[in-house]
Protein backbone atom coordinates (compact mmCIF):
# COMPACT_ATOMS: atom_id res chain seq x y z
CA UNK A 1 0.00 0.00 0.00
CA UNK A 2 2.84 2.37 0.90
CA UNK A 3 4.62 1.71 -2.40
CA UNK A 4 1.40 2.45 -4.31
CA UNK A 5 1.19 5.85 -2.61
CA UNK A 6 4.80 6.60 -3.52
CA UNK A 7 4.16 5.63 -7.15
CA UNK A 8 0.99 7.74 -7.35
CA UNK A 9 2.66 10.71 -5.70
CA UNK A 10 5.65 10.41 -8.04
CA UNK A 11 3.34 10.23 -11.04
CA UNK A 12 1.44 13.33 -9.88
CA UNK A 13 4.69 15.25 -9.40
CA UNK A 14 5.95 14.28 -12.86
CA UNK A 15 2.62 15.34 -14.42
CA UNK A 16 2.76 18.67 -12.60
CA UNK A 17 6.33 19.34 -13.71
CA UNK A 18 5.47 18.59 -17.35
CA UNK A 19 2.34 20.74 -17.16
CA UNK A 20 4.26 23.71 -15.80
CA UNK A 21 7.05 23.23 -18.36
CA UNK A 22 4.50 23.04 -21.18
CA UNK A 23 2.65 26.16 -20.01
CA UNK A 24 5.87 28.14 -19.66
CA UNK A 25 6.88 27.37 -23.23
CA UNK A 26 3.92 29.21 -24.65
CA UNK A 27 3.56 32.96 -24.73
CA UNK A 28 0.51 34.75 -23.28
CA UNK A 29 -0.52 35.52 -26.87
CA UNK A 30 -0.45 31.82 -27.82
CA UNK A 31 -2.37 30.84 -24.69
CA UNK A 32 -4.92 33.61 -25.37
CA UNK A 33 -5.37 32.40 -28.94
CA UNK A 34 -5.96 28.87 -27.67
CA UNK A 35 -8.63 30.19 -25.27
CA UNK A 36 -10.18 32.29 -28.06
CA UNK A 37 -10.56 29.14 -30.17
CA UNK A 38 -11.73 26.82 -27.38
CA UNK A 39 -15.50 26.20 -27.39
CA UNK A 40 -15.34 24.92 -23.80
CA UNK A 41 -13.48 28.00 -22.48
CA UNK A 42 -15.07 29.36 -19.28
CA UNK A 43 -17.67 26.59 -19.41
CA UNK A 44 -19.02 27.91 -22.69
CA UNK A 45 -20.63 26.18 -25.63
CA UNK A 46 -18.87 27.87 -28.55
CA UNK A 47 -15.55 29.53 -29.19
CA UNK A 48 -15.01 33.28 -29.51
CA UNK A 49 -13.76 32.50 -33.02
CA UNK A 50 -17.26 31.29 -33.93
CA UNK A 51 -18.36 34.93 -34.09
CA UNK A 52 -14.89 36.39 -34.74
CA UNK A 53 -13.06 34.02 -37.13
CA UNK A 54 -9.33 34.73 -36.98
CA UNK A 55 -10.15 37.62 -34.63
CA UNK A 56 -12.15 39.56 -37.20
CA UNK A 57 -14.09 42.42 -35.71
CA UNK A 58 -11.93 42.75 -32.61
CA UNK A 59 -8.70 43.99 -34.18
CA UNK A 60 -9.15 47.50 -32.72
CA UNK A 61 -10.55 46.38 -29.37
CA UNK A 62 -7.18 46.65 -27.66
CA UNK A 63 -7.16 50.42 -28.18
CA UNK A 64 -10.69 51.12 -27.03
CA UNK A 65 -11.52 52.47 -23.59
CA UNK A 66 -15.26 51.83 -23.76
CA UNK A 67 -17.40 49.27 -25.54
CA UNK A 68 -21.08 49.03 -26.32
CA UNK A 69 -22.38 45.48 -26.54
CA UNK A 70 -26.07 44.63 -26.63
CA UNK A 71 -26.94 48.24 -25.82
CA UNK A 72 -24.89 48.35 -22.62
CA UNK A 73 -21.58 50.09 -21.99
CA UNK A 74 -18.50 48.27 -20.75
CA UNK A 75 -15.62 50.35 -19.46
CA UNK A 76 -12.80 47.95 -20.23
CA UNK A 77 -11.75 45.22 -22.62
CA UNK A 78 -11.96 42.76 -19.73
CA UNK A 79 -15.62 43.68 -19.10
CA UNK A 80 -16.37 43.34 -22.83
CA UNK A 81 -14.73 39.90 -22.94
CA UNK A 82 -16.86 38.75 -20.00
CA UNK A 83 -20.05 40.06 -21.65
CA UNK A 84 -19.26 37.95 -24.70
CA UNK A 85 -18.35 34.92 -22.59
CA UNK A 86 -21.66 35.14 -20.70
CA UNK A 87 -24.03 36.11 -23.53
CA UNK A 88 -22.59 34.64 -26.74
CA UNK A 89 -20.62 31.69 -25.39
CA UNK A 90 -23.02 30.86 -22.53
CA UNK A 91 -20.05 30.52 -20.18
CA UNK A 92 -19.15 31.99 -16.81
CA UNK A 93 -17.27 35.25 -16.36
CA UNK A 94 -13.58 34.93 -15.59
CA UNK A 95 -11.67 37.09 -13.13
CA UNK A 96 -10.52 40.37 -14.64
CA UNK A 97 -7.08 39.88 -13.07
CA UNK A 98 -6.82 36.14 -13.82
CA UNK A 99 -4.09 34.67 -16.02
CA UNK A 100 -6.73 33.57 -18.52
CA UNK A 101 -8.00 37.15 -18.84
CA UNK A 102 -4.45 38.50 -19.19
CA UNK A 103 -3.75 35.93 -21.93
CA UNK A 104 -7.00 36.73 -23.74
CA UNK A 105 -6.33 40.49 -23.60
CA UNK A 106 -2.77 39.95 -24.87
CA UNK A 107 -4.07 37.91 -27.81
CA UNK A 108 -6.77 40.45 -28.71
CA UNK A 109 -4.24 43.29 -28.54
CA UNK A 110 -1.92 41.30 -30.82
CA UNK A 111 -4.60 41.24 -33.53
CA UNK A 112 -4.03 44.94 -34.19
CA UNK A 113 -0.39 44.26 -35.06
CA UNK A 114 -1.38 41.40 -37.32
CA UNK A 115 -4.00 43.47 -39.17
CA UNK A 116 -1.77 46.47 -39.93
CA UNK A 117 -1.20 46.83 -43.67
CA UNK A 118 2.40 46.55 -44.70
CA UNK A 119 3.99 49.69 -46.05
CA UNK A 120 4.81 49.57 -49.70
CA UNK A 121 8.23 50.48 -50.96
CA UNK A 122 6.89 53.14 -53.31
Amino acid sequence: MKSLRVVLLSFAIVCLVFSVAFAMKHTPEERGKALFNDPKFAGGTKACSSCHPNGSGVEKAGDKKEFKIMGKAQRSLEEAINVCIINANKGKAIGVKSEQMKDMVTYIKSLKKASKPKASGY
